[in-house]
């Protein structure tokens, strides 16, 4: 079995800044693409930023020049730094991992969720 758990959230003003944290652990094999989601009330959950195994990026044009994933593959974590937060930032912050595993003599690679980090923006 493999978990997701983030860490991290909290409330800031306008500005501010805050550093989420996601630590996989369970029976990994390996780590491929890990990245952030992010859902407010009432909006669809949405891609803010991932990063492949090899660290290739990708972010969402809203978070472009003021988030940073990162990830450290020894300790199964993937970070995610966000900075000059706006109200429109708040809402329950994701992990995804795709993660494989070994079932016997054969792996699995299967798509992981945590189960959500609240980011609350003061104005």
């Amino acid at each position: 079995q493999v978990q997701l758990v983030e860490s991290g959230g909290g409330l800031v003003q306008a500005g501010g800044s805050l550093r989420l944290a996601c630590v996989a652990s369970g029976s990994i094999f390996r780590l491929d693409d890990m990245a952030w989601y992010r859902q407010a009330p009432g909006k669809q959950r949405e891609l803010v930023a991932s990063i492949t195994s090899g660290g290739s990026t990708n972010y969402a044009d809203s978070v472009k020049g003021r988030f940073t994933i990162s990830r450290d593959n020894a300790k199964n974590t993937v970070y995610l730094q966000t900075n000059s937060l706006e109200p429109g930032d708040a809402a329950v912050y994701y992990c995804n991992a795709q993660v494989t595993v070994l079932r016997g003599m054969s792996r699995r690679t299967d798509n992981y969720w945590g189960q959500g980090t609240q980011v609350t923006v003061s104005s």
